[in-house]
C-alpha cells in the first residue's frame, strides 16, 4: 500500500493547500489518472472532491479525500461555500464543455466564484499539470496571506 511520508516545509513551516476537485462524467477518468500520477504532491495538501469523483479517486490513488455530496446532489454548491469562506486554495475542474449538464448553473457558480476570489482555477489537464507543479515549487504560498 502507496503511503504519503512527506510534508510541504518551506524555512520551517508546514504548508497544507486545500485543494478541489471536480470532474464531469466523461472525465473521471482522466481525473483518476491525473490522481495517481500527481499523488506524490497531492498527499502533502488537503483534498475536497464532489462525492463519486472523491471515491474514484480514493479507489485508485490511495489519497484520502474529503467528500462532499455528488456535484448534482448539491456537492458543487458545498464546494461554492467553502470557496466563498476562503478556505479552498485551488480548484481542479475537469470538465466536458461539449456536454451541456442539469445542474450547469451550480459548476459555473465554482468557475465564477474562483474568479472572484482570486483562487487558481483549472479545467482542463494542461493548466492541471501546470498548477500542480506550481504548487510543488511552492509558487502558490501567496495563498497563505489571503486567511
Amino acid at each position: 500500500m502507496w503511503a504519503c511520508s512527506q510534508k510541504n516545509i518551506r524555512n520551517g513551516v508546514i504548508y497544507r493547500m486545500n485543494i478541489g476537485l471536480i470532474a464531469h462524467d466523461s472525465k473521471k477518468k482522466l481525473m483518476q489518472n491525473f490522481c495517481i500520477a500527481y499523488r506524490g504532491i497531492l498527499c502533502k495538501n488537503e483534498l475536497f472532491a464532489t462525492g463519486t469523483t472523491g471515491r474514484l479517486i480514493e479507489e485508485v490513488a490511495n489519497l484520502s479525500i474529503h467528500k462532499y455530496l455528488a456535484g448534482h446532489l448539491g456537492g458543487a454548491q458545498q464546494l461554492s461555500a467553502q470557496i466563498e469562506q476562503n478556505d479552498i486554495d485551488l480548484v481542479i475542474f475537469l470538465r466536458d464543455p461539449m456536454t451541456p449538464k442539469k445542474h450547469e448553473p451550480d459548476v459555473n457558480n465554482v468557475v465564477k466564484l474562483c474568479d472572484t476570489y482570486n483562487i487558481p482555477l483549472a479545467t482542463n489537464l494542461a493548466t492541471a499539470e501546470l498548477l500542480i507543479k506550481s504548487l510543488d515549487r511552492g509558487d502558490l504560498e501567496w495563498r497563505e496571506m489571503y486567511r
